[in-house]
């Protein structure tokens, strides 16, 4: 089966948090491996037609991250640390270089569901609602959807 679902993605009306839910035919150990190795998430990460590429991936409670990714000759820079890696759970800092004083929380649950499948909930807390807002009319949503999509793509082909 391909896709499960569209991502639903929500803002919480009075915090500045987004909320991202979706199911996958996968394990957590799949969608975790696949969240956390470089080689793997270079290649659904994000929107169809971008180039991604790790300048750093240190996926350990701990550890940074950087990379880059492209599109007809435009670059877009992201960073951040790994404050939480277990086997449930992820939780990361978020910066997008080309605004970099804004820093997001990232927490990512995945929770299994039995029969082979997964519910990725991610929480992402903007450190203002108009940081919130700029994400969100970012066009993030097709950036998830795409990029969830390949990743359903991967787990069906069993190439994660």
């Amino acid at each position: 089966m391909n896709s499960v679902a569209e991502a639903r993605i929500e803002a919480d009306p009075t915090v500045p948090i987004i909320h991202i839910y979706r199911e996958f035919n996968a394990s957590p150990a799949q969608l975790i491996r696949a969240h956390t190795d470089p080689e793997i998430f270079v290649r659904w990460i994000g929107p169809n037609g971008l180039n991604t590429k790790v300048d750093y991936w240190d996926a350990r409670t701990g550890g940074s991250w950087r990379y880059v990714a492209g599109h007809d000759g435009a670059e877009y820079a992201f960073r951040g640390c790994f404050h939480e890696i277990s086997d449930t759970k992820l939780v990361q800092t978020f910066t997008f270089e080309g605004m970099p004083d804004g820093v997001s929380l990232e927490t990512m649950t995945f929770e299994d569901l039995g029969d082979g499948r997964t519910r990725l909930h991610a929480t992402s807390l903007c450190d203002s609602f108009e940081a919130r807002e700029g994400w969100l009319n970012s066009g993030m949503e097709v950036g998830v959807n795409e990029g969830y999509a390949k990743l359903d793509g991967m787990l069906t082909d069993g190439s994660l």
